[in-house]
């Protein structure tokens, strides 16, 4: 009598041990870890203590599906909607040649106006033309009232870029694209006139020749 009343609770410790061990196992299988415990007292009835544990395994295993459920429901209408939105729009200016949904003030990218800036190491040119190349907008840092070297300094190809758009204003020219060429210190003080003048530059593109092993240089400078 004794030796089955010791070996009645050492029965069912080992029953919740391996019930817990099953319960890790279904609930690991379904990609969740069970972090807590489940603080169930060890019963001497091994039966009716094995019942209690199937029946919370599968409370829980219910309750995980329904909070997946919904989740799964949502994903394929979230893909779709940025399926949609990935080919509508697109935050880079199309390629030459490549037709493109977005409009500025209902104009196409092909028909806005171009900026074309010249920097040299010398001067900075800019001029403003129409989508067919008609010249609206000239103007220089010469033109501006600079002289000898200081007409290739920053500051005055930025005053050239301010008085560029503002004239171009005065024209109607709210929208433009701009293309750089040359390496000169004005290419990027001269945009930011542009944008300080009132303009919204759309694009840069950099139109800067490249040699591929072109006319000789000149010769070293003695110093």
């Amino acid at each position: 009598g004794t030796a089955g009343g010791r070996a009645g609770p050492g029965r069912a410790a080992t029953v919740d041990r391996t019930m817990q061990a099953a319960a890790r196992r279904l609930l690991w299988g379904r990609g969740f870890s069970l972090s807590l415990s489940l603080g169930l007292s060890p019963s001497a009835a091994g039966r009716s203590h094995v019942s209690s544990m199937e029946s919370q395994c599968r409370l829980i295993q219910t309750s995980l599906q329904k909070r997946q459920e919904p989740t799964e429901k949502e994903r394929p209408s979230t893909e779709q909607a940025q399926s949609r939105q990935s080919e509508d729009f697109s935050i880079l200016p199309p390629m030459p040649g490549q037709e493109s949904s977005l409009r500025w003030e209902g104009k196409k990218y092909e028909d806005l106006h171009i900026v074309h800036i010249k920097a040299t190491y010398n001067n900075t040119h800019i001029q403003v033309t129409d989508q067919d190349g008609l010249s609206m907008v000239r103007t220089s840092c010469g033109t501006e009232g600079f002289k000898n070297t200081k007409k290739g300094t920053p500051i005055a190809a930025q005053t050239a870029g301010i008085s560029a758009a503002a004239k171009a204003i005065d024209r109607g020219i709210t929208i433009v694209r701009v293309m750089v060429k040359g390496l000169g210190p004005g290419r990027m003080s001269a945009i930011k006139g542009l944008s300080m003048g009132g303009l919204q530059v759309v694009s840069i593109t950099d139109n800067t020749p490249i040699p591929h092993n072109g006319c000789r240089p000149r010769k070293a400078r003695r110093m």
